[in-house]
């Protein structure tokens, strides 16, 4: 993978839409050597007004770079990644920021890509869209998931988390793509079913005009990614369908409880499920960490450190740092006190 010692890393962002354009925004700001390319001219055009480098072909962009972060819609990833690929030498790190995981990581591995392609999701964002909606702060101390793999790929990870840790202050959280999308579903993509639900509610509501006169923080915080461009929307609960529905079904059910008791009028019924709601709530906000700092062998197999990585992202944990030595790699970890 990349080895440039005290070099200046060089990136491109292929797609500066509102994440695109972010990652693009906080590269350039932090003074990486980085292009942007887009499908659209207006926006190539309007990267450049802003002082980013964004040439009109995708092959000027990307080639010679030490990254390449691959930000376009998720049903055209598969495609852009075999493009740029070819495009790219053998040491540049590829990753994306989808929003589902182990599809384009199985693509990858029949496309033999693997051992530099890193999959990759940061959990930040707005309702709006396209890079006049980005900002370089966007993604500033995120939960920036990484999807590890052991072998040839564990390099690429290594080094594509130490930048992410460097230029975002990100929290990286390392999973399994397969374990990305099942936390995924709930975590972000069945909130977007929630509140499409009651939006669209309020829009066929006879008293419409009303109900969004008086809606106040409640309504707003449950609808706000409702506002999502309904094709983005679409796009990622197609790529998780069968966890999301699964997951929908889970939170169904509790609706159905609280449906339950509130018909029965059984006022103790209906306070414990909103207790054990809140409590949910509660540890969001309050959660604690230790330090579970590690160490591995630079060579070998990588089996056991990509175990570990793995355990502390279904854990709740991330890594705040990691440093490449001659013979080992050092993690800062972070993991949750339990409740």
């Amino acid at each position: 993978m990349v080895d440039r010692p005290g070099a200046r890393v060089r990136a491109a962002v292929v797609g500066t839409g509102l994440i695109g354009g972010s990652v693009l925004l906080r590269m350039h700001g932090a003074g990486v050597d980085v292009t942007g390319w887009d499908p659209d001219e207006a926006t190539r055009r309007e990267a450049r007004r802003i002082g980013v480098p964004a040439p009109d072909r995708l092959v000027e962009a990307v080639a010679d770079r030490d990254v390449v972060f691959l930000c376009g819609p998720l049903p055209t990833l598969p495609a852009t990644l075999v493009e740029v690929a070819a495009m790219t030498g053998e040491r540049c790190v590829l990753t994306d920021v989808g929003s589902t995981k182990e599809e384009v990581a199985e693509f990858a591995a029949t496309q033999g890509l693997t051992h530099r392609f890193v999959p990759g999701h940061p959990m930040a964002g707005t309702d709006r869209a396209g890079l006049t909606a980005a900002g370089p702060d966007l993604l500033t101390g995120a939960a920036w998931v990484l999807c590890p793999a052991a072998g040839a790929a564990t390099t690429a990870f290594r080094w594509l988390a130490g930048l992410l840790v460097d230029v975002f202050e990100a929290r990286v959280v390392p999973m399994s793509a397969a374990e990305h999308d099942s936390a995924a579903a709930l975590a972000s993509h069945v909130p977007h079913l929630l509140a499409g639900a009651l939006a669209g509610a309020v829009q066929r509501a006879p008293l419409r005009d009303a109900i969004l006169a008086l809606a106040a923080g409640s309504f707003s915080d449950g609808t706000r990614v409702a506002g999502t461009p309904a094709d983005r929307t679409a796009n990622m609960l197609l790529g998780n369908r069968d966890r999301v529905l699964r997951e929908l079904t889970e939170v169904t059910a509790f609706l159905d409880d609280l449906a339950a008791a509130l018909r029965a009028g059984d006022a103790p019924a209906l306070t414990a499920r909103y207790d054990e709601a809140r409590a949910s709530r509660a540890a969001l906000r309050g959660r604690r960490f230790d330090a579970d700092d590690r160490r591995f062998p630079l060579d070998g197999d990588h089996t056991a450190e990509v175990s570990w990585l793995r355990g502390l992202g279904v854990a709740g944990g991330h890594l705040s740092g990691l440093h490449v030595g001659v013979e080992t790699v050092s993690y800062a970890a972070r993991r949750p006190v339990a409740d």
